[in-house]
């Protein structure tokens, strides 16, 4: 009987946790020679989600939770769920089934077959803006070209992991974490199930663009230095143009006298300049700003209350840089 730990991430899901876990449940019980145990962790909701997993917990006794004292983000919410699994397997899927549970089943084989990992990707995406959906595929377009870390175009973080794989995840405390490029950071081999994109029936998605932009951009910069050396580049080609434009300027004035210079030509170049400058100094302020919250050591979590047992709680913590207090 192999032991295989659900962890679900869970901000204002009231709505959909009874449904998730009956959906579920359905498809792993009939699952022979598996123990499931669902770790819901709920990411400081502002909605009755704690209430149903108190629900959840006493008429289940597969349900753990954990509850964080505030919304520190589903990434946050990842950690913790590994930090706290005990598993031989592991994995992670949303509570709103949008990561179809009928596919659990499929992609146990993957790992019986030997893969160390056996995760999920989109094929569509019905039901998403065209806009997200192109900054979507230009985020992974930008991604790969400028990191040596390679994340397959539309993957999700529906996957399941061998004991192995996570410890090697939870050995990646950074405060500023993009799981997805962890994943494809510590390697291990996996497989890869396509899936058609499933519609939100319940509940509401918890992404706006702003967060998702912010997110893309801490993607790029967690695992590349790329967008440092192209400000370098830039930089470089500018003062070698100005170069060549102060050697025939003075050739020009020498041979022809001194020309008035031209108001538009000067003005262009002023906020040329200016503009590459600022994109200068905010990409060098996004790397600053992982420095700074890496340097002030802080928790990634902090967990209010759950039903987890103090000693697996302290084992697994013990074993991160950071934890939950």
């Amino acid at each position: 009987m192999r032991s295989v730990d659900i962890i679900v991430p869970c901000y204002n899901e009231e709505e959909v946790l009874e449904t998730f876990y009956q959906v579920t449940e359905g498809i792993v019980s009939s699952m022979a020679g598996y123990q499931f145990t669902y770790i819901f962790v709920d990411d400081g909701s502002r909605d009755s989600t704690l209430k149903k997993l108190l629900d959840l917990a006493a008429a289940h006794e597969n349900v753990r939770y954990l509850s964080f004292s505030r919304n520190f983000g589903k990434e946050a919410a990842m950690f913790a769920g590994l930090s706290h699994s005990t598993g031989e397997l592991v994995i992670i899927m949303d509570a709103d089934l949008q990561h179809p549970p009928a596919l659990i089943p499929k992609m146990m084989e993957g790992i019986e077959e030997g893969y160390d990992c056996a995760a999920a990707k989109r094929t569509t995406r019905v039901g998403e803006r065209r806009i997200r959906s192109a900054f979507s595929n230009l985020f992974y377009h930008i991604s790969n070209r400028m990191s040596d870390v390679k994340m397959p175009q539309d993957a999700v973080d529906f996957r399941i992991m061998t004991r192995q794989m996570v410890n090697s995840i939870l050995e990646l405390s950074e405060v500023e974490r993009f799981s997805k490029g962890i994943f494809a950071w510590v390697g291990y081999e996996t497989k890869w199930y396509p899936y058609e994109n499933v519609e939100r029936t319940l509940g509401t998605t918890k992404w706006s663009f702003k967060g998702l932009f912010k997110y893309a951009i801490d993607g790029i910069t967690s695992f590349s230095i790329s967008p440092l050396r192209l400000v370098s580049g830039v930089g470089f080609l500018i003062s070698l143009v100005a170069f060549i434009y102060i050697i025939a300027t003075l050739i020009q004035t020498l041979i022809f006298g001194i020309d008035v210079p031209g108001y538009v030509t000067t003005l262009c170049a002023v906020l040329f300049l200016g503009g590459i400058i600022e994109l200068s100094i905010g990409i060098l302020g996004e790397y600053i700003a992982h420095i700074y919250m890496e340097a002030k050591d802080r928790p990634i979590y902090i967990v209010k209350t759950s039903n987890l047992s103090n000693g697996q709680h302290s084992r697994n913590s013990d074993n991160t840089r950071k934890g939950s207090l």
